[in-house]
């Protein structure tokens, strides 16, 4: 497996380390395939009853790498690449999934989340869903799940101000279950996930599996317009200059659009 991910077996726990620090942890093609296959083999592994999901350095992911937007590589080899078929593999991941938020948390940073189980956060820990200052929509099957899991107004100020919000704040619109001290993140993470590894794996699946029979339609519902309008919007005036601001570490001027 690249080093661009950490894979830690702990008996049947098994923890994932997005493993990008001098990028904070962003998503490249080569992120989100690496990530989608260590859930591939860890959804596969009989060995393994729980994932824990978490970043390196201080960061847990800024969300999708910038450099990449309107650019995505291109492959030769007729596979799948980056973030649909992460997605697919994420939102029907069939097994306890549990995210250690250690740091700043932004687009599929955050709306990976919706497909968590638990999520714990550091107290130091920052999330954004800064769809609409990219001049994009939001993604990830997000645009059911947000609702559904914050409310209407909660998601609404979320996803239309594209403000951060602190540890507390996403504990108390529903997005974190349980927040704790840095120090202490993977020590309480991994004591819940420990409980669970002791479960038998079998009955673990299928409870995950009427759980995602609940949820998992909305989320198939959701994601072919959420990527319609993906791919009206990336290219667009609005996003052009998100991009071009983002480079030139300025603020963007949405004023004329």
């Amino acid at each position: 497996m690249s080093d661009i991910l950490l894979i830690e077996r702990r008996g049947r726990v098994c923890v994932v380390t997005l493993n990008r620090p001098q990028a904070k942890n962003a998503f490249n093609d080569d992120l989100y395939d690496a990530t989608r296959a260590a859930l591939s083999a860890a959804a596969d592994d009989p060995d393994v009853a729980v994932v824990v999901l978490t970043g390196a350095e201080g960061a847990f992911s800024a969300g999708q790498d910038l450099s990449e937007m309107g650019s995505l590589p291109t492959h030769d080899d007729g596979e799948p690449h980056g973030f649909m078929p992460f997605v697919d593999v994420l939102q029907a991941f069939p097994k306890p999934l549990i995210a250690a938020v250690n740091g700043v948390a932004v687009g599929i940073g955050v709306t990976l989340l919706l497909h968590c189980d638990l999520v714990f956060a550091a107290d130091s820990a920052r999330f954004r869903a800064p769809f609409v200052s990219l001049g994009i929509a939001t993604e990830a099957g997000s645009s059911a799940l947000f609702p559904a899991r914050l409310g209407w107004q909660d998601t609404a100020h979320l996803m239309y101000t594209a403000a951060f919000v602190d540890a507390t704040g996403a504990h108390d619109i529903g997005l974190v279950w349980r927040v704790t001290s840095p120090d202490r993140l993977m020590a309480d993470a991994l004591e819940v996930a420990d409980a669970i590894a002791a479960m038998p794996v079998a009955a673990l699946v299928e409870n995950k599996r009427l759980l995602l029979a609940a949820r998992l339609p909305a989320v198939l519902e959701a994601r072919p317009r959420e990527e319609a309008a993906l791919a009206r919007m990336v290219g667009a005036p609005a996003n052009r200059e998100a991009i071009s601001a983002f480079m030139q570490k300025r603020p963007a001027d949405f004023s004329n659009l």
